[in-house]
C-alpha cells in the first residue's frame, strides 16, 4: 500500500499530480489510498471516486504530528508520499515517532530560496535543523534543478539524498465546452488573438503584469485573455483591468478542472509567474500544441522549454517583453508537432515510475 499524504485536495498543480501519480500507480499494479488532514477541495470528488481516502481531520497544522503518528502506528503503510513543506517535516517527525519502517519519500514543490510562504522562523529551522528534519526520509524529490537547489541551499539537505524527477502532467484530451461556457467566454471566442493562463490568482503568477502587457497589446492587435482560476486577488485584478482599460478583454471564469478544453482555443499561453516550482500548467499547453510565452523564472520554465527552444522565456515583472514576445510568437511558425513531442517528456508513466523506484524499489 502507498499512502499519499496531503494536507487537502485543493485544486492547485500539486493535488493535480497527485491524482495523475494515483492513477499511475494503480495501473502499475499498486494499492494507493489517500491521506488528508482534512477531507475538503474541488477534487476531492474525483480522488474519492477512484481511491480510498482518509481524513486525520485536522483543523489545525499543529495538530498533524500527533494524529499522523497515530495513523502510522495503526495503518503501517509500505510506503507514505508527503509533499509541500511544512507537512514534509510534520512526515518525517511522525516516522520518528511513531517508529515507522516503510519507506518514507518526501517531495518539495517549490524553491525555497524565494517563495514566501515559507516564513522566518521556518527558514532559521530549516537552516538549523534542515538535515535532521529530511534525515528519516528515504529521498526527497525536488520538481526541478532550482528546487533541488535551494534544499541545499536553505536546508542542508546531502545532494545524494535529493532526487529531481520532473512532474508527471496528465496529457488529457479536451472535453466538449459546456453550452454555458461558450456563452460566457463567446467574446474571447471571437477574438483574433486569444491569449490564455492557468493558475490561482495570487501574487506569484504576475497577472498584475500580464494585464499591462495586454494593455500593450491591444494597441496593435485584438488581444483578448482568458485566466483559469480562482483566488483572493480576483477584486484586485478586475479594479486593475478596468483602470487599465482592458476590462471588457479579459475573461477570468474561476477554476476549471480540464484547462486542455480551452488551451485548444487559444493562440498563444502566457505564465507570468513571478516564481514557480516546476510549471506543469507550460506542460499542458505544449500538449495542446499552444505556442508558449513564459517569465525565466525559478525554477522550471526554463528547464521545460530547453532554454527557449520550446518557447519564449522573458524577463520577470516586464509586461514590454510579454508583449512583444507574443507579438513575436503571433507571427512564428511554430509546429505543434514539436510542442507536442516536447510535451511528451513528461508523461505521467515515465515520472510515475522514477517515483515508483524510491518508493517501491519498482
Amino acid at each position: 500500500m502507498i499512502d499519499i499524504l496531503l494536507p487537502d485536495l485543493r485544486g492547485g498543480g500539486v493535488e493535480r499530480i497527485r491524482l495523475v501519480l494515483a492513477e499511475e500507480f494503480v495501473r502499475q499494479g499498486y494499492a494507493v489510498s489517500f491521506v488528508l488532514l482534512q477531507a475538503r477541495g474541488q477534487l476531492l470528488a474525483e480522488a474519492e471516486a477512484r481511491f480510498p481516502v482518509r481524513s486525520l481531520g485536522c483543523a489545525r497544522m499543529r495538530q498533524a504530528p500527533l494524529r499522523l503518528t497515530r495513523y502510522l502506528r495503526e495503518q503501517r503503510p509500505d510506503a507514505l508520499l508527503a509533499a509541500m513543506w511544512p507537512l514534509t517535516g510534520i512526515a518525517g517527525l511522525a516516522a520518528r515517532l511513531s517508529g515507522y519502517r516503510g519507506r518514507l519519500v518526501a517531495s518539495e514543490h517549490v524553491d525555497f530560496r524565494i517563495t514566501p510562504s515559507l516564513k522566518a522562523f521556518e527558514r532559521r529551522a530549516l537552516k538549523r535543523f534542515g538535515r535532521r528534519i529530511y534525515a528519516p526520509c528515504h529521498r526527497v524529490i525536488a520538481v526541478s534543478d532550482g528546487v533541488a537547489e535551494s534544499l541545499r541551499a536553505v536546508a542542508g539537505v546531502p545532494r545524494n539524498q535529493i532526487e529531481v524527477i520532473h512532474n508527471p502532467v496528465r496529457l488529457m484530451a479536451p472535453d466538449t465546452m459546456t453550452d454555458e461556457d461558450r456563452r460566457a467566454l463567446n467574446g474571447w471566442l471571437a477574438g483574433e488573438t486569444r491569449l490564455i493562463a492557468v493558475g490561482t490568482l495570487k501574487r506569484q503568477k504576475g497577472y498584475d503584469v500580464l494585464l499591462h502587457a495586454l494593455a500593450e497589446l491591444r494597441r496593435h492587435h485584438d488581444a483578448r485573455l482568458l485566466i483559469l482560476g480562482e483566488g483572493s486577488l480576483r477584486n484586485d485584478l478586475e479594479a486593475l483591468a478596468r483602470d487599465l482599460g482592458v476590462a471588457n478583454s479579459l475573461w477570468m471564469p474561476g477554476f476549471r478542472p480540464n484547462p486542455v478544453t480551452f488551451l485548444q482555443q487559444a493562440h498563444v499561453f502566457v505564465l507570468s509567474s513571478n516564481w514557480e516550482g516546476f510549471g506543469n500548467v507550460i506542460v499542458e499547453a505544449l500538449a495542446a500544441g499552444v505556442p508558449v510565452v513564459s517569465t525565466d523564472c525559478p525554477s522550471g520554465p526554463a528547464e521545460i522549454l530547453s532554454d527557449g527552444d520550446y518557447g519564449r522565456l522573458v524577463p520577470v515583472g516586464d509586461p514590454g517583453a510579454i508583449a512583444r514576445a507574443v507579438a513575436a510568437t503571433l507571427r512564428d511558425r511554430w509546429r505543434n508537432t514539436d510542442l507536442k513531442a516536447r510535451a511528451a517528456d513528461f508523461a505521467a508513466e515515465e515520472q510515475a515510475a522514477h517515483y515508483l523506484r524510491l518508493l517501491a524499489d519498482a
